[in-house]
């Protein structure tokens, strides 16, 4: 299966909200930093791998059509290469407001 939109939007930017949107329309399921927490004991290693430059998209990925949000928008070029027809959507925030989400 392979990735058909790629979010290289950080977080707190509309990824969640681009996320719903990816999924109701029919191109998901996307892939968002919830997957990671979720399944931690699988996709801990393989980002850490992927920070090594020894990327395995496929088990990344598998069982998603698309992704958004961290840490999937710090890789925007290595998966430009990887999938090359997927369109890439990318999210912004004004800085101030972004780094006043957190509080």
């Amino acid at each position: 299966m392979a990735i058909s939109i790629i979010g290289a939007g950080v977080g707190r930017t509309g990824t969640y909200s681009l996320r719903l949107a990816i999924n109701q329309l029919g191109f998901g399921p996307c892939h968002h930093m919830e997957e990671v927490l979720k399944n931690m004991d699988i996709q801990v290693p393989l980002w850490s791998e992927a920070l090594k430059e020894n990327a395995n998209w496929g088990a990344i990925y598998d069982g998603f059509n698309s992704a958004v949000d961290w840490p999937t928008a710090g890789f925007f070029r290595e998966l430009i290469k990887e999938y090359p027809t997927a369109k890439f959507i990318l999210t912004e925030r004004n800085p101030e407001n972004w780094a006043d989400s957190f509080g």
